[in-house]
């Protein structure tokens, strides 16, 4: 009778709420109300249902005016806000206004110990602290105002440069697009792997990345520092890192000799071709590293590298350990390790039968 139960209560939609104020970023109300509202599971019998239930709360229920114009009016006053499964508290330069931070984070106060989990998005990390909930907390926030937020309330613990980060029921991120990443790994917690994967499919995600990946990863900073003949290939090397990725083949994509490819690359960037591609392909490792069906040297073979040895090799020179190692810091174990202990356990009994 038990699943039943579990079957239709799975079948409730959590509740997530989104503070709606004047001069909020607009990207970070529309970003996760699109993430959560799209989540979808299947119930069995070919149907589908939603996996949340989007509000958006305000002071009051005036329509606000985002950063950018557009015009949103809240739903709820926060006053009136049903019980919520996840509160998320977006950025925007309306977050300085004195008014309206101290009634956020009064309300704030008063509500968290009955919310499941707790997000800050990009300068929405100002109302949070506000309340002291993150005291002693590790934290993140947009890097142009990470230094600020460290001087303003000193007992937290800010990583500058994290696309979000996770302690206890509070998660914090940088804003912007890796607020869609936040809301992605907030799904991944509560319907799994496949169904994060799905709807970033949906959302025409590049990437669903990690929260310790670089807010300015070194991909965006080469397009950054890139002349024109350079500005394409980033993304290239990214859609193809198992492809050939040599000096010559690169030089060829820039049309230009291997030689003066070389030069010009060194002289722009402070590193060879070979480095970067190499760095490339171990952060992309790093990620499908973290999927557990997949074995290290599947993951070598797919980011590139022609044997386990030279990927276990070139993962030790850039991240100071073998990738073993690194799983086994993550505590994933491969699904194949998963199935060779299972045989260990079954065989003496086998051989008792």
């Amino acid at each position: 009778m038990a699943e039943p139960n579990l079957a239709r209560a799975a079948m409730i939609p959590k509740t997530v709420g989104l503070i709606v104020f004047e001069q909020m970023a607009a990207d970070e109300l529309t970003g996760p109300a699109e993430a959560f509202s799209r989540a979808k599971m299947s119930n069995g019998d070919g149907r589908e249902f939603r996996c949340y239930q989007v509000l958006t709360l305000g002071i009051g229920t005036a329509p606000c005016a985002t950063e950018c114009g557009i015009i949103v009016k809240p739903q709820l006053n926060i006053k009136d806000a049903p019980p919520l499964d996840t509160l998320i508290v977006s950025g925007g330069s309306g977050i300085h206004d004195a008014r309206l931070n101290k009634k956020v984070a009064k309300w704030l106060s008063r509500q968290a110990p009955a919310i499941r989990r707790i997000a800050a998005l990009g300068t929405g990390i100002y109302q949070l602290a506000a309340t002291g909930l993150l005291d002693g907390r590790q934290v993140t926030t947009h890097w142009r105002f990470a230094k600020d937020v460290a001087l303003r309330f000193p007992k937290l613990r800010v990583t500058p440069n994290s696309l979000f980060v996770k302690d206890g029921p509070f998660y914090t991120c940088a804003g912007g697009a890796s607020a869609v990443d936040l809301s992605l790994s907030l799904i991944e917690e509560d319907y799994g792997r496949q169904i994060a994967l799905k709807l970033a499919r949906e959302l025409v995600v590049h990437l669903k990345r990690p929260g310790e990946q670089e807010q300015y990863s070194e991909l965006l900073q080469f397009q950054v520092q890139s002349c024109d003949r350079f500005a394409d290939l980033p993304p290239w090397i990214l859609c193809n890192l198992n492809q050939d990725l040599s000096v010559e083949a690169l030089a060829q994509k820039a049309c230009m000799s291997p030689r003066n490819f070389t030069r010009l690359f060194k002289d722009a960037f402070g590193k060879a071709p070979a480095e970067f591609v190499a760095n490339a392909r171990i952060t992309e490792a790093q990620r499908r590293l973290q999927v557990p069906r997949t074995g290290i040297e599947s993951v070598g073979a797919s980011v590139g590298f022609k044997s386990a040895d030279a990927f276990s090799r070139t993962f030790e020179r850039v991240i100071g350990m073998r990738p073993s190692t690194y799983r086994a810091r993550l505590g994933i174990t491969p699904q194949g390790d998963f199935l060779n202990r299972r045989s260990r356990d079954v065989e003496p009994l086998l051989a008792l039968a």
